[in-house]
């Protein structure tokens, strides 16, 4: 099999896949659904097995889908970026790429794109500065920040990332000795840990209901500064948290952590990549941006 001449079908069944639909998909692309199918039967005859299950209502991936959407999720941005860079005539970029980042993106979305960054940029020096204290990217020397919640007023460009909405939390073993939680005022009877972001009031909303604010007044039973160690006091069953949604998705998956009042969230609030450049971003800075968001959405959505 040719492999090269594979790579439109692959950009095709990545569009499909991600869309969920021919139809959007073959209007995004500009080409008829017919074309759309026939490029998707090519590519299951060429490898000899099934990408897409198709049924009355609708379509899923197969496991063999999945896998192969994994890889070539990136490839439409390799190609963006490709013709991107022969566009504007960029020399490589090389020397120090500072950033500064929260810590709930530090380890499945930064360093993820931080690692892929210097695999296509090989000159580039990541200087990574973790703290969840907003940082001036001119007085601190900074490229790029990672910034969460609503964006003051600056200079700088903000280039919106994702939404996300935090949930309460806590081990199977605190549930099992404190007791379970039905009701949102059986919270002030259970020992509460704060971030350093969060006050004695907190506004939560119904799933079904997000347009309803409801405020609870906590007194917390122990607080601390940063993300890191709040996670790690509830997974040593000292209490509940209320964490951002993506953050726990990996202890929620092992069963280290379960949800608590499940059909309760916080307010949505944003993320953005705010960098100080006032034209034509560096190539290294676009890119980044693609594999922030790239991440952001893969974890975001697996939660």
């Amino acid at each position: 099999m040719n492999n090269i001449k594979q790579l439109s079908s692959l950009l095709v069944f990545s569009e499909v896949a991600n869309k969920q639909s021919f139809t959007l998909a073959a209007k995004h692309l500009g080409m008829s659904k017919s074309a759309i199918s026939q490029k998707i039967k090519h590519l299951e005859q060429d490898i000899g097995q099934q990408l897409l299950s198709r049924n009355t209502r609708g379509m899923s991936l197969t496991a063999t889908g999945k896998k192969l959407l994994s890889r070539c999720e990136l490839l439409q941005d390799q190609v963006d970026l490709a013709l991107e860079e022969l566009n504007h005539s960029k020399e490589t970029p090389s020397g120090t790429f500072s950033l500064t980042i929260p810590h709930s993106c530090e380890k499945d979305i930064v360093i993820p794109a931080v690692s892929q960054l210097c695999v296509e940029f090989s000159q580039i020096e990541p200087n990574i500065l973790v703290t969840d204290e907003a940082k001036d990217l001119i007085q601190n020397n900074l490229d790029v920040a990672i910034y969460a919640g609503e964006l003051k007023d600056s200079n700088y460009r903000a280039l919106p990332i994702d939404n996300i909405h935090e949930c309460f939390c806590a081990t199977p073993a605190y549930l099992h000795k404190y007791g379970q939680l039905t009701k949102i005022n059986d919270l002030l009877k259970h020992r509460l840990i704060a971030t350093s972001w969060q006050k004695d009031s907190l506004s939560l909303y119904k799933n079904d209901a997000l347009n309803e604010k409801i405020i609870i007044d906590i007194k917390y039973f122990a607080k601390t500064n940063t993300l890191p160690s709040t996670l790690e006091m509830v997974l040593h069953d000292m209490g509940i948290a209320f964490l951002p949604k993506f953050v726990i998705q990996s202890t929620v998956t092992s069963g280290h952590l379960v949800r608590v009042l499940p059909e309760y969230q916080g307010r949505q609030w944003p993320f953005y990549m705010v960098h100080r450049f006032q034209g034509d971003k560096p190539i290294h800075i676009t890119r980044f941006y693609q594999l922030v968001k790239h991440f952001f959405s893969k974890v975001n959505n697996k939660t």
